[in-house]
């Protein structure tokens, strides 16, 4: 079981608890979290994370096909697969990552600025 996220921030359940999710909603989570944070800064979990960070670096061309390789090496071994992946680019010099997954029989889109 995983505790709903929503902007960085866990979800009251209005019980003085926090809203659980469980099976394919538990495993997007977890997905989200992965995607979210960058590869190698948890000290003792260095494969954790993504390296979606690094997307500024590559030609714009390049950066979806980029992004769907980052992304699916940060779910490797989840059994969720990467279905679809869109970068778009902000006016602030950062990306929105917008990452369609397949876990079961669910499909579901996740989105990361970077």
């Amino acid at each position: 079981m995983e505790n709903l996220c929503r902007n960085g921030d866990y979800v009251p359940d209005g019980f003085g608890g926090f809203v659980r999710l469980q099976g394919a909603q538990a495993l997007l989570q977890r997905a989200l979290f992965k995607l979210s944070c960058r590869r190698g800064s948890f000290p003792f979990l260095p494969e954790l994370g993504s390296r979606l960070y690094a997307l500024g670096r590559e030609k714009p061309a390049a950066r979806s096909d980029c992004a769907r390789q980052y992304a699916a090496e940060a779910l490797e071994g989840m059994g969720v697969a990467v279905t679809q992946v869109q970068v778009t680019s902000l006016t602030d010099g950062k990306a929105r990552v917008t990452v369609q997954l397949r876990c079961e029989d669910e499909t579901a889109m996740l989105e990361v600025t970077v």
